[in-house]
């Protein structure tokens, strides 16, 4: 009996191995592209927005990208969190009529709670904290639609619910530091969310102008199908399993693959078949780290997931299987738009974030770095005391790697700054690492106008989560696809407060 439910097991691990085999996962990508496409053709004037991580699969074409996150719409559990706050959307919005955004969801449900909830939430805040600056700045009520806006099969009990908190958030965005007044002059119209699936029904000889709306359109699509069940297809060449979603979790079946390679790669992946898909991913990703590593950039291999475990509290779960038998041991990789990612100054603080590779590129340009990369990359970097290599880790792998750096990190920026030198910090991403060691600098050194002051105003007060908070906001308007992980940040905010918190009593 043992062995015929073993039998079963396998036999179901080996159908479901097949259903989300890497061609197909690719294939479905490809396929659901093909619809993002024509909905981004139906409104060609508004720039069209990858929400990260997911979404950046569907199109080789965005013009920007976001980060709203699905368990900020979670039942009970919303939120309007200002470390995410996206005022570049608003903004790009608001200079181009509207903006169409582009995420994907697994089988089951229409659209993700980051479509559903946290986007519309956000667009809500954000109108109301621009009718309360036009209302202060005219001394009058401006026709300004502050409503919840939610799709229909969010419930009246969860919406009341969420209006309930409206309040406080429009509150606490308002305090943040975020200028809304350049927001407001950017949006003529009010955002408001609109929803787009493959089975909505568009009529092509009666689509309206952006502009024919009495609000800024901010379009929702989600690019796959919500089908509850596999879909087997064929083309001239091969047969294959359609994946809803196929884009989310990358670590679990990319094998290395971003966004970006795919796309350059696109048309001979789709022809290479199930058979010859994983050989010919294999090639392209080793022939990327071999371009990057002989120029010095930092090039890791391949990808291993952390997840928590009762023993440790981290574990290393390896994303597949060679065979039935032998796990694959695999190096850090993390897919994202690092590649894409621009190097973004600070405002007049002579401080920059951006990405390892970038930093190489734009060495020259730069006074001083502060690599914050795990890997030692020195190719095209300055020498001695205008550059320093700080190996941070994410805390995910390391709860104390960037408490234990910090010091060095704030000695090095000082005596550069106190020279009047430009610092570009860099890690792998340019959207973690990075962004908590110039939050760290910016509340040390920078006086709560944001000028430098060689650290005169710091310890005056208490340094609180709301006070950091808001030199976060800060870098976030410039930096607009950083992303700092929760366990950095509490490093940050430990390390600041170093003489009443002990991060290690925890």
């Amino acid at each position: 009996m043992a062995e015929e439910r073993m039998s079963i097991y396998k036999a179901s691990r080996t159908i479901k191995k097949k259903e989300n085999s890497l061609y197909n996962a690719l294939r479905s990508i490809h396929e659901d592209s093909i619809f993002v496409s024509e909905i981004s053709q139906l409104w060609p004037n508004l720039p069209l927005i990858a929400n990260l991580r997911c979404g950046l699969w569907y199109s080789n074409n965005f013009d920007s990208s976001c980060y709203f996150k699905s368990t900020d719409g979670h039942c009970n559990n919303w939120s309007f969190n200002t470390s995410r706050l996206n005022l570049h959307v608003a903004s790009l919005a608001g200079q181009k009529g509207g903006c169409i955004i582009v995420d994907s969801t697994r089988r089951g449900k229409r659209f993700p709670d980051s479509m559903s909830k946290t986007i519309p939430i956000w667009a809500c805040v954000m109108n109301r904290a621009i009718a309360n600056y036009l209302r202060n700045d005219s001394n009058s009520s401006p026709n300004w639609d502050c409503s919840l806006h939610l799709p229909l099969w969010v419930s009246e009990t969860e919406k009341a619910s969420i209006e309930d908190c409206l309040e406080k958030w429009t509150r606490e965005l308002e305090a943040s530091g975020v200028d809304i007044s350049s927001i407001a002059s950017s949006l003529k119209k009010p955002l408001r969310p609109l929803w787009i699936t493959q089975k909505t029904i568009i009529w092509i000889n009666e689509v309206p102008e952006a502009n024919s709306w009495d609000f800024t359109p901010v379009i929702l699509v989600n690019a796959s199908s919500s089908s509850g069940v596999f879909q087997q297809k064929t083309s001239s060449k091969f047969s294959w399993n359609y994946i809803p979603g196929a884009g989310d979790d990358e670590e679990s079946w990319a094998r290395g693959l971003s966004p970006n390679l795919f796309w350059r790669n696109a048309y001979d992946l789709m022809n290479s078949g199930p058979g010859l898909c994983n050989q010919k991913i294999a090639d392209i990703v080793e022939k990327d780290r071999v371009y990057h590593t002989q120029r010095g950039q930092c090039a890791p291999q391949i990808s291993i997931k952390p997840q928590k475990s009762m023993s440790n509290g981290l574990s290393l779960v390896v994303d597949h299987l060679l065979d039935s038998e032998t796990l694959k041991i695999e190096k850090i990789h993390i897919s994202s738009s690092d590649e894409n990612c621009p190097i973004s100054w600070l405002a007049s603080t002579n401080l920059a974030v951006g990405t390892t590779r970038l930093a190489a590129d734009h060495a020259n340009n730069i006074d001083c770095i502060l690599n914050c990369d795990n890997e030692l990359i020195s190719a095209g970097f300055p020498k001695s005391d205008a550059y320093i290599h700080l190996p941070i880790v994410t805390s995910k792998f390391d709860r104390f790697s960037l408490i234990t750096h910090l010091g060095s990190a704030l000695d090095f920026a000082k005596s550069n700054l106190r020279k009047g030198k430009t610092i570009l910090i860099c890690c792998s991403t340019g959207e973690d690492i990075s962004v908590c060691v110039s939050l760290a600098i910016l509340t040390t050194l920078f006086n709560d106008e944001g000028l430098y002051d060689d650290g005169k105003s710091f310890g005056e007060t208490c340094i609180t989560k709301w006070e950091m908070r808001k030199r976060l906001v800060f870098i976030c308007t410039f930096a607009t696809n950083a992303r700092p992980s929760r366990g950095n940040l509490k490093q940050v905010f430990s390390f600041l407060n170093r003489d009443t918190v002990d991060l290690r009593s925890d």
